[in-house]
């Protein structure tokens, strides 16, 4: 179900093919993939795009990244707006083995493996904001520990107004 009008890019929707194609995971293709599929629909008269992203918020080359994506869309007029989900990895680690995770994303098929990247990830990234550290007007961090997919998203639409 759409709550927001917003279509949907999320990060695997490039990964994936990638994976597909290379054998392994390749950063050029899935970066160009990403940018050309960014200008499209900026130029386009789609009414918005939800893009998710793992933000490593310890390295400048993610908030690097994060600029370069939301200063395109904002050439085109675009209002941004950004919302961090967090949860403990634990439970992190039940959701990749949930039925949706496993359909749209081939590379979590192998659980095991696909956990420990999680794990390897956690341990190399820092991959929550702390308090204060984001300085968007338009930005909410919500702990959907215990909520479902369902109520985030309608939270993060009445935050923002869509």
């Amino acid at each position: 179900m759409n709550i927001t009008g917003l279509r949907l890019f999320h990060n695997h929707m490039t990964i994936e093919p990638v994976l597909e194609i290379f054998g392994h995971y390749h950063q050029g293709a899935v970066a160009r993939m990403r940018e050309v599929i960014f200008e499209e629909f900026a130029k386009s008269d789609n009414y918005g795009l939800i893009f998710t992203y793992m933000w490593a918020f310890d390295h400048q080359s993610d908030w690097d990244y994060v600029e370069q994506v939301s200063s395109l869309f904002k050439r085109h007029g675009a209002d941004i707006y950004y919302a961090e989900l967090v949860a403990p990895q634990e439970i992190r680690l039940q959701r990749n083995a949930t039925e949706n995770r496993l359909r749209n994303k081939a590379s979590k098929r192998d659980i095991e493996a696909s956990n420990q990247r999680l794990i390897e990830d956690d341990k190399r990234y820092r991959c929550e904001s702390y308090a204060g550290e984001i300085p968007f007007e338009n930005y909410i961090k919500i702990d959907n520990s215990n909520l479902s997919p369902l109520k985030a998203a309608k939270m993060i639409k009445g935050r923002f107004d869509l």
